[in-house]
């Protein structure tokens, strides 16, 4: 098996760039040889390479046909600059699935709108930044045909009961950042994913105040929790679920999850696929 690495958002720092290579062994020690993109490591400020290059890199992917998926390992504010240099036509007939979080929830969720196709919200990085040999064992699982450890999520609910639908979203400020544009995707009658790394009360209730605003909450068919990185180390007054309830009705069903976020121990969610939860 061949897989491309990609880096559409902010390039990695030089000082960092020695994770790559580790990645890289891991994936090797799993049976999988990897390929990576011209343009990971940082050449001007955060730009590993112009977005027009980076989308290039990605596309380069979609075109080979000995590459099976494509992981990209970046993450930061650069990856929507990437949207309009793909060519989705291209990736709607490829059967490769797409892999990112954090900043890559604009690729994610602009696959899904323009292409109906679903991608993978996961770091693969996750397997070099902790120790825990858990998360190979579970990325193997997967490889090896059995995708119940990386994917199948506890829960709980903290209002309603259930909730069904496609997920879409991912991390909070970068999903509102497709807001207006035409890579934001059908949201009527979807589970919307929440998660964020940074940010406090007031950077978080300001971004649910806006999805208020236009009209999401009004047409999905429930709010999936992640975990809020930051936040929660604040050990602020009000949760995440206190300032949602401020812009939800109470009919809305809310479940929550710690396994989704930007946690080293992160499972992966299809952003684009079909889940079911239930009390």
């Amino acid at each position: 098996m061949k897989v491309g690495l990609s880096a559409c958002s902010n390039g990695h720092s030089k000082e960092w760039a020695y994770q790559i290579d580790e990645l890289e062994k891991v994936f090797g020690s799993m049976g999988v040889e990897t390929v990576r993109a011209p343009h990971i490591v940082s050449e001007i400020d955060e730009f590993s390479g112009t977005d027009e290059e980076r989308a290039a890199d990605l596309m380069s992917f979609y075109k080979d046909d000995s590459i099976e998926a494509i992981y990209d390992i970046s993450g930061g504010d650069l990856a929507n600059g990437v949207l309009k240099y793909l060519n989705f036509d291209l990736i709607a007939q490829s059967n490769k699935t797409f892999w990112g979080y954090s900043d890559l929830t604009t690729i994610l969720n602009g696959i899904y709108a323009m292409t109906g196709k679903s991608s993978v919200l996961y770091q693969v990085k996750n397997m070099v930044y902790s120790d825990d040999a858990l998360l190979k064992d579970r990325f193997q699982e997967y490889l090896n045909g059995d995708a119940s450890k990386l994917f199948n999520l506890n829960y709980k609910f903290l209002q309603g009961n259930s909730m069904e639908g496609v997920v879409v979203g991912g991390n909070i400020r970068c999903f509102t950042k497709l807001a207006g544009t035409k890579y934001w995707p059908d949201i009527k009658g979807k589970v919307l994913l929440l998660e964020s790394y940074g940010g406090g009360s007031g950077q978080i209730a300001t971004l649910l105040a806006q999805l208020e605003q236009i009209g999401v909450f009004d047409e999905v068919a429930g709010v999936l929790l992640g975990t809020f990185t930051n936040y929660e180390k604040e050990n602020l007054q009000l949760t995440v679920y206190d300032l949602l309830k401020m812009h939800i009705s109470e009919e809305l069903p809310v479940a929550s999850t710690r396994e989704i976020g930007h946690g080293f121990d992160s499972k992966a969610i299809v952003i684009g696929g079909e889940i079911r939860l239930e009390k």
